[in-house]
Formats: structure tokens, C-alpha cells, sequence
């Protein structure tokens, strides 16, 4: 279903329980007559359609906390990751949004407790300094290195070192069952390899994208609940909230460790249902919950191009950006003038070599660059500049405080075509949506195997 291109790590989890403890009232003395359902395909036990319930029935309240396997999991190591949750979002969180978003870093963090104990008896437990290591880098790409700031920052959002270091450890730890458990047991042979090569080379010039995916895996039973999950984060997304932090926390599917990143694929190779969301996408949409077999899916485009082709992101572009300021305490109708004037100067050049000249006339400033990459710019000045044609300028763009400005086309420099992927790579990409599958499984033995207890 999907591909990704750095280490694999599932993250899911399947625990529901009541808060408190609900005594079990006496059978209601008009209780309505259940229907016996016989169990089938789509509804294995067998439930009926109306159903008596027993006592109140609270399905937004969760317990607390939990012991998995003896290991205690706190309402204080729920506060805090759900803090880094929250963090990687400026939007208000209702009570509502917030109770769900606590239920499921509960979820998270029963299964980063069953991934980290798989790994200590496998005897496969990541070693302290690895963790540290990883943290450290961490550092390096958020507070220039100085740990010291980043645990003054994460205490500060109501986390702490403790809790971050603890998911670095579960990501780890399942990445080194998967590499000794799945890994080695997955193959793929050079003909399956030979397919893909062939299906690209016959799709050249076809659409790919590069899109981001948050996973909730979903059954009947929870249908409605993981549902709701899923529009919850939605909206938390659509607020600004970042795709990578949620997909890292609550995606189910291996891509989480990358931030929800499937590379580019096909149409082809995604699920019926969600091919037919990305055909209609722009790049920086968001589009979901898509329900698909199995779960739920969010999706993020995050660029396209074509198959094989020339990537016109990268093409590296000449420049000239032609701007006027305007003097403080202008009034509308000097600036409506100063604004004509500069429309008339820009509708009279006939090209780049104008441009110098003609600025030095009306007080124009003028920046040139020959070094800019198309993938650099502004996604809506991006999508302007790749239409042009040389000696063309956008439109007018800025107002009275910042002044006006155009930009020129002045030379373009395209990549050349995109050739195949390697044989290795297209091997690669089939291995880990393989051992993507696998470690679904994998996770849900563990859960099956557990004894989780719920305070």
C-alpha cells in the first residue's frame, strides 16, 4: 500500500475501557427483545443490530492511565507527551479535542511500552548512548546543539527530556525487532523488481506524487471512534497544526518515523479510494479521513511531477526583482499614482536588458539573481515564474508599507529527464512496503499477547 525510504516503525494502539468502575445494574424491567444475529464475514460475532446496555454508557471518558505487562504508565507521562503533541500546534484545543488526543497518546504510549519490552527479551533494548546520541542530534537541528536548551524548552511546554527520550527508545527499539524478526524473512525477487522497471518506463510522462499520510488503523467494533480520532486531528491540522508531529505521535503505518512521508508513487499504487483524492489535489492540500480497507487516511500532497521526467521544481531560474518603495505618510492617491506610473514603466520593457535603465528613471530598485531554485520560492510566485516566458514579469505583488515589487524571468535552467530508479532502489521500495505489512501484524500479536490493566 505504501513505501518509505528510511527505517520502518508502526505506531498504533487498541485500547478502550470505561472510566471507573460500573456496577452492573439489575436487568431494566421493560428491556426490549435483542435480535439474535447469526456471525457472518462482516459481523464475526455475531452482534445484534439493537442491543440492551447495562449501566451508563460514557463513550467520551477513558481511564487515565494504565499498567502494561507491570510497566505503569502515569497520568504524568500522559501529560507530557501529550505537551509535545500540542507544541507542534498554535491552534486552541477544545475539552472535547483534548480528551481525544489524551486517549490516544494513552494508545501510543501502551504500544511504545509493548514495542520497548519485545526488545528486552529479545535482548535487543537500545543502549542508553544510542538514545542520548539521537537526542543530541535532535538538538543539533532545533537548538544548535545545546541540549540544555532543549530541555529548557520542553520542561517549559509542560514536557521533559524523560518523555521525549522515552519515544526516542520505543522508535529504536522497534526498529531493531523489525531488523532481526521481519527483515531478513522478507524477499523479493529480480523479476518482481523487472515489473515495476518495465510499468515505470511504459508510465513515462504519467503523474506521481509525493505525498504524507496519517494511518488509523480501524475495525467495525471501533469504526466510529477511530472516526472521530481522525477528525479531530484533521482539524487540529487545518489549524496549522504540523503534519510531520501528528503523523510522528498517531500514524499507525511504518512512515510515521519519517513523518508520514510515502515518497513519490503512482496513482496506481495506492488504494482505489485514496488515488482518487490525490487526482484532484494541489500541492499543500490536505484532504480526509478517507476510510479504506482497514482504517482511516489523511492526506497531505506535498509536491508531483511527472514519471521519468524532468522535475520543474528544480529548474534553477534568473531573476530580476523590480520594486518601489513609497515614503512614510503617503496618501492613497500618491500612492495610487506611484503605482500607475511603475504598471506603465513595467507594460514598456521589452526585456531584461531594459530593465536597469528604466528602473534609474522612476526610482525603482533593482536585485538580480541567476542562482534560484524554482522549489525555493513561493508556492503561488513559484507557479507564476514556471508559466513565463523570458523578459515576462508577474503581477504586482506587496502594499504601501512593504512597497511593490515584480519579479522578471530573465533565463531558465531545466533539469534533464528523470531517469528510472535503480534496481536496488525499486527493490528496496517493494521490501519495505512488505515489512510495513508485517509490522502491522507484528504490533497487533503483541497487543494480543499483553496484559494490559486500566486504573
Amino acid at each position: 500500500m505504501m513505501t518509505f525510504s528510511r527505517g520502518p516503525l508502526a505506531r498504533t494502539a487498541a485500547a478502550l475501557a470505561a472510566t471507573g468502575l460500573v456496577a452492573l445494574a439489575a436487568i431494566p424491567v421493560a428491556a426490549p427483545a435483542q435480535t439474535v444475529a447469526v456471525p457472518t464475514a462482516d459481523n464475526p460475532f455475531g452482534l445484534p443490530a439493537d442491543i440492551t446496555l447495562f449501566g451508563r454508557n460514557d463513550p467520551d471518558r477513558r481511564t487515565a492511565t494504565a499498567i502494561v505487562n507491570g510497566y505503569v504508565i502515569t497520568g504524568s507521562d500522559i501529560d507530557q507527551r501529550l505537551a509535545l503533541v500540542i507544541s507542534a500546534s498554535d491552534a486552541q484545543l477544545s475539552p472535547e479535542e483534548l480528551l481525544r488526543l489524551r486517549v490516544q497518546v494513552l494508545r501510543n504510549l501502551i504500544d511504545e511500552t509493548l514495542k520497548i519490552q519485545a526488545a528486552e527479551a529479545a535482548k535487543l533494548a537500545p543502549a542508553r548512548e544510542e538514545i542520548e546520541q539521537t537526542y543530541t542530534q535532535l538538538a543539533g537541528q532545533n537548538f544548535g546543539g545545546d541540549t540544555r536548551k532543549m530541555d529548557e524548552y520542553l520542561v517549559s511546554i509542560g514536557s521533559s527530556p524523560a518523555s521525549l527520550k522515552r519515544q526516542i527508545e520505543g522508535e529504536i527499539a522497534w526498529e531493531n525487532l523489525l531488523r532481526r524478526n521481519i527483515m531478513p524473512f522478507v524477499n523479493v525477487s529480480a523479476e518482481e523488481v523487472n515489473d515495476v522497471l518495465k510499468r515505470l518506463t511504459e508510465a513515462k510522462g504519467t503523474e506521481e506524487y509525493r505525498l504524507g499520510e496519517i494511518f488509523l488503523s480501524a475495525t467495525t467494533e471501533n469504526r466510529e471512534r477511530v472516526l472521530a480520532n481522525a477528525q479531530a486531528i484533521m482539524q487540529q491540522l487545518e489549524q496549522g497544526g504540523s503534519f510531520v508531529a501528528y503523523a510522528r505521535q498517531f500514524s499507525e503505518a511504518t512512515t510515521a518515523v519519517v513523518g508520514g512521508d510515502l515518497g513519490w508513487v503512482r496513482l496506481g499504487q495506492l488504494p482505489p479510494q485514496l488515488a482518487a483524492a490525490a487526482r484532484s489535489m494541489v500541492p499543500g492540500q490536505l484532504v480526509g479521513p478517507i476510510e479504506i480497507p482497514g482504517g482511516f487516511s489523511i492526506l497531505y500532497l506535498i509536491n508531483k511531477r511527472k514519471v521519468l521526467s524532468a522535475d520543474p521544481n528544480e529548474a534553477i531560474l534568473s531573476l530580476k526583482q523590480i520594486s518601489i518603495a513609497f515614503p512614510p505618510n503617503v496618501t492613497q492617491a500618491e500612492a495610487e499614482a506611484k503605482v500607475a506610473e511603475f504598471s506603465n514603466f513595467l507594460s514598456s520593457l521589452r526585456g531584461c536588458g531594459d530593465v536597469e535603465a528604466g528602473a534609474a528613471r522612476i526610482g525603482a530598485e533593482v536585485i538580480s539573481n541567476d542562482q534560484i531554485k524554482a522549489a525555493n520560492l513561493p508556492e503561488q510566485l513559484r507557479a507564476i515564474l514556471l508559466n513565463l516566458q523570458i523578459g515576462q514579469t508577474t503581477p504586482p505583488f506587496g502594499g504601501v508599507k512593504e512597497g511593490v515589487r515584480v519579479l522578471m524571468l530573465c533565463g531558465r535552467d531545466d533539469p534533464p529527464d528523470a531517469g528510472a530508479p535503480s534496481f536496488a532502489a525499486v527493490m528496496k521500495d517493494l521490501e519495505d512496503e512488505r515489512v510495513n505489512k508485517r509490522a502491522q501484524r507484528y504490533l497487533r500479536d503483541l497487543r494480543n499477547d499483553a496484559y494490559i490493566e486500566y486504573n
